[in-house]
Formats: C-alpha cells, structure tokens, sequence
C-alpha cells in the first residue's frame, strides 16, 4: 500500500478552476479579488467577522500583537501545550512568554491556572499585555471561564485558531472568542491555500490596519512613503483562489474527520489506550485524532509505536512539545506543566486527513493493533 499521510491536502476540485480564472485574468499577485472573495466569505462564515487574509497563521498571530502595541520588556501569557509558532511570535516583538499548564479536560490552558495568575499579577502591577489561547488538535479552549477572567482584568484575548477552523464550543465557532484570532491554512490543516492564514476581529478599524501593516505599512502617497515598520504578509491572490474552492467545502471536511475520529474511538478503545476528550458543549473539527497510551499499561512506547508504522509506511506524529520543555524557552516563566507534559510522553497523533479512505483506516487500526501489547 502507498504511504499513508497523517494530513494531507484533500482538494475539492473546484479550486483549479478558480486558480485558472486568476490566471485568465492576470491577478496573480499580490492581491486580487479572490483574496477580497476569501474575506469576506471567512467572515461571513464566522459571523460578520473582519478577516485580514494573510500569508500564514504565524504572520496573523503576529500582527495581533502588533495591533496590541506588545512592546520588548511586555508580558504575554500563553498556551504551554502548543506548536512553537504561537510563542515564537512573542519573542518577535521583544515580548516576555508566560506559559500556562493546560488541565485534562480540554488539554487547553487551565482557566484555574489563569486565574491565580491574574490575581497575582494584578495585586503586583504586572498584568500581561495579552493572553494567547491555544484550540489545541480542534478541541477549543474553555472560553466561557476564559473569557470571564480576561474580562475582569481587561486583559484582550488572541486566540490561536490554527487548528480549530469548524469547531465550536457551546455552539459558538472557534475563531470567534478573541480580541483577535488567527486561522492557518497551510497544507497539513483542514482547509488549506498551500501556505496562508487569516487575521479576524469584530474590530474592523482594526483589520483595515492590519492589511496597512502587512503591506509594508506604506502611506497613502504617490511615492513609497513609510512612518512604521512594516511586513510583506499578505496572502496572493492565486492561493486566496484555492482557499475559495477549499472554503465551499469545510463543513463536509470536519464531517469526514469527524467520522474518522469516531471510527478511531470505536474499534481501539480498551484498557491503556485514551483518546483526546471532548467535554460536553464542545464539537471538534477532529483535524488530527490523538490517543494516549498509559504505561502502566501498555509496554509499547508512542515512538515505539510511532516506528512500527513508519516501517509500514504510515505516518504519526507524536503530540507537540510543550513550550516549557523547548530549549529556546527554558528561561521562560511557567506555571504548572505537568499535564502537558505527561500527555507529551504518552500521546501519538493518527492518520486523519478526510481523504483517508476506509481501506487506508482499517490498514491503520489494523497495524496499531497488531503492535500494541499489554503487560503481563
């Protein structure tokens, strides 16, 4: 069998068509109206949202700390189970990273944590200029007690969406929580335009200078005229083509993988092996479907097992690891860690791009079964 991806590209078919009406009528690049189409179809999906297409999730995280005035010497606190990205963005702007231990119900930051952190800095005159929260695999953040604390501190939201487009917490979209949110669409999510991301608030005076920025931060003159700093951050309008192809389609993406997570779910559980949980009110986009293995149990490893299947051509990954844990942060100020850490030594991410096929699946579980052995 051909190798079997963790989470491929699974394009619709449209998106060629549309990337050719660019090319018929030479909109190549920079911008164009796809990129305006991509927009306002991103924020009209999230509920009247100004969205700021851009060239990466990264670049979005970014610009929202830079809407923030996050300045060298500024406190952020943030997700410590995360991909490096959402920190490394804060260390861009000369920012101090605060990370935050997430709890097991959510494997998000911990609000109780958060919490006790706020009051601590408060009573001291410290808050941070931001909080960045993670929807960590799909699964959002506890936002209803999240947002309650950063509101009564006044302290603004970012929240990092990057793997959260679909999902919903108490019925509300991810992406919809923040002062701003970041999107990423680069080729392993589950709609992508190749490489891009997408900046969104409610603030739309807000957005309109976040596209001043990532467009060099270039005054209206006639002449190349610059008062601030600025980025080459826009998304083109040949990927912002694909995107609206990919876009038609998300809501039967999240389905599919939806579907390939509870097959998961159903045909491995048993003792010593767990899955990513989904608390009541929640409803995952499931972009990647994560298990745990409990070594009191179990006597294979997740790289163990992470090795078996790559010698039959089926790619895993083992979970991110967290911030706290990365030499480039050991300096960094932390609170907790211990659960992150631990789903870090136990867990193991599946093939669940919505292009696996039913046959690559049953290969899948097969595999995972016929290598994972109990102790006597």
């Amino acid at each position: 069998m051909s190798r079997i991806y963790l989470s491929p590209p699974d394009m619709a078919g449209h998106e060629k068509d549309l990337v050719m009406d660019a090319f018929a009528s030479n909109w190549i690049a920079p911008l164009g109206p796809f990129v305006d189409q991509f927009e306002r179809e991103l924020g009209e999906y999230h509920g009247a949202m100004s969205v700021c297409a851009l060239s990466s999730g990264t670049a979005a995280l970014h610009l929202a700390l830079v809407l923030l005035d996050v300045q060298p010497g500024d406190r952020v606190y943030c997700s410590d189970f995360t991909f490096s990205a959402t920190a490394n963005v804060i260390r861009y702007c000369g920012a101090d990273p605060v990370f935050i231990d997430s709890n097991y119900e959510t494997w998000n930051m911990d609000p109780e944590l958060l919490g006790d952190l706020l009051e601590r800095d408060s009573a001291r005159g410290s808050l941070p200029k931001a909080v960045i929260v993670v929807d960590l695999y799909g699964i959002s953040a506890d936002y209803p007690k999240i947002v309650a604390l950063c509101n009564k501190y006044e302290v603004p939201i970012i929240e990092d969406s990057a793997e959260a487009l679909g999902s919903r917490c108490h019925g509300r979209l991810c992406g919809s929580f923040g002062a701003f949110s970041a999107l990423s669409f680069n080729g392993n999510k589950i709609i992508t335009t190749s490489g891009g991301g997408a900046l969104m608030s409610r603030n739309e005076d807000a957005i309109k200078r976040a596209r001043f920025f990532a467009t060099q931060a270039r005054e209206a003159r006639p002449y190349y005229h610059h008062e601030h700093i600025g980025y080459n951050y826009r998304l083109s309008n040949l990927l912002a083509a694909v995107g609206c192809g990919q876009l038609e389609v998300l809501d039967d993406r999240v389905k599919k993988r939806r579907a390939i997570n509870a097959r998961y779910r159903k045909e491995l559980v048993g003792e010593g092996i767990s899955f990513m949980p989904e608390p009541e009110g929640w409803e995952s986009n499931c972009w990647l479907t994560v298990i745990q293995l409990d070594p009191k149990i179990m006597a294979v490893s997740p790289e163990e097992l992470r090795q078996a299947l790559e010698v039959q051509n089926i790619e895993t990954r083992p979970v991110w690891k967290p911030m706290h844990m990365q030499p480039v942060f050991a300096h960094c100020e932390h609170v907790g860690g211990s659960v992150c850490k631990q789903i870090f030594e136990r867990g193991l991410c599946l093939p669940s791009g919505s292009s696996l096929s039913e046959e690559q699946q049953t290969k899948v579980i097969t595999e995972v079964k016929r290598h994972l052995r109990r102790r006597s």
